[in-house]
Formats: structure tokens, sequence, C-alpha cells
């Protein structure tokens, strides 16, 4: 006689918790974020010894980051393995304010299907926070929170590599939209996104693309000049 087990008989496996980053990957991904967001300015140096003891790990691990970063262009390394944040040149930013121009009209374009009135909503709360963060001149607030509102949008797009192409690119612009927040002064949120947000509303993709690539463009161009 055969015998089958009753679903009572058989002990699940037990769920695993989730595998912690390694070293290197913790350390990159601070590290990654803090450039993003303009916590570093251009040109600034960093070295091994101090990441390693501000995370608390080895070289071997800040080295690992550093070179992955590096790979991104968001670190330079000079021959003598003097590791800094990028200096860019005038076409340096003329080509990266091209490739936004391309990229993010077109992740707009494609979440303008999917903006629903939650996300306008959230677009609007998110915009009131770069107005306080301007109101506080916190920089690294105000960069964090202009690519938050982006993201935000983009993210409906459903298109991960596109997106990845973008951040890539914020990425490299991290500490160069340092310097040029200090240059524009602003006193009140990006004209842009109020835009931006018309266009949603209206669901005029043409006048859409256009605000994006504005807001995206116009002070890159600026620095470039």
């Amino acid at each position: 006689m055969l015998y089958t087990s009753r679903p009572s008989d058989v002990t699940a496996p037990a769920a695993q918790p989730a595998a912690a980053p390694s070293a290197h990957e913790r350390v990159y991904r601070a590290l990654r974020t803090r450039i993003m967001h303009g916590e570093i300015g251009p040109g600034e140096a960093l070295t091994l010894r101090g990441l390693g003891r501000e995370f608390g790990v080895s070289m071997t691990p800040a080295r690992e980051a550093v070179r992955r970063l590096a790979a991104e262009g968001a670190l330079t390394l000079s021959p003598s393995g003097r590791v800094a944040t990028p200096t860019l040149g005038a076409d340096r930013l003329e080509e990266l304010a091209a490739v936004r121009a391309l990229l993010e009209p077109e992740l707009a374009a494609r979440a303008m299907p999917r903006a629903h009135p939650a996300l306008i909503d959230r677009l609007r709360t998110i915009n009131q926070s770069i107005a306080e963060a301007i109101a506080r001149r916190d920089a690294p607030a105000y960069i964090r929170t202009n690519l938050e509102f982006h993201r935000t949008l983009y993210l409906r797009a459903q298109a991960p590599a596109m997106l990845a192409l973008a951040e890539t690119v914020w990425l490299q612009l991290g500490p160069t939209m340092r310097a040029l927040y200090g240059r524009l002064g602003r006193t009140e949120a990006p004209r842009g996104h109020r835009l931006i947000i018309a266009g949603l509303e209206a669901g005029d993709e043409p006048s859409l693309k256009l605000a994006v690539r504005a807001d995206v463009t116009q002070g890159l161009r600026l620095l470039a000049q």
C-alpha cells in the first residue's frame, strides 16, 4: 500500500534572511549616493585609508568600491593612484547635457500614460521639499530631492535600462551639480518642474518633453559656456 504525505506532514523550508551586503558593496553604495547627491564637490581627493577608516573596512573593499565607481565615471584614478571626483570641462558638460536631453524626455513620455493623480500629487510634494531645501540653502538636499522628482516620474516609464543610463549620467554630474547650485543662486523650486506637472495633467506629450528637456539641460549649458 502506498502512502502519500498530507500537506501538514510537509515542513516548509524556513525563510532565509537576506544576506548582508559585502564590505565593498556597502562602501560602494554609500559613496555612490554621496557623489550623486553632490555631497562631495568637483576635484575633491579621497584616500583609500580614509575611506577604510570611515566605513570600518580594510583597504581592499575600499579599493574595489573606488575601482567600480571609477568605471562608472564617478571618480578619477591617476597613474600615481590619486582618487578624486571629476572636474568636468565644457565639452564633457555639453556631452552629458545632450545625453540627458535625449534620454529623459523619452522616459517622461513613456511615463505619461501611467501618470495617475497620486503620482502627480507625489511630484508636487517632492517639489515642495525642493523649495524647502532651497530655503535652507542645503545643496545636497536640493540635488537629492531634485533627482527624486525625476526618478519618481521615470519609474512609471517601466524602462529600467533607460533609467539606469540616466542614473549613470546623474552620478557623473553629482559633484558638478553642487557647483552649479551655488552659481544658479536659486530662490524657488525650478519652474521646469511646474511645467512638467502641467504637461502630465494635460496629457500633452510635446509640452511635457519640451519641459523636461529644458529643465535637465538649462543649468548644465550655463556651466559649459
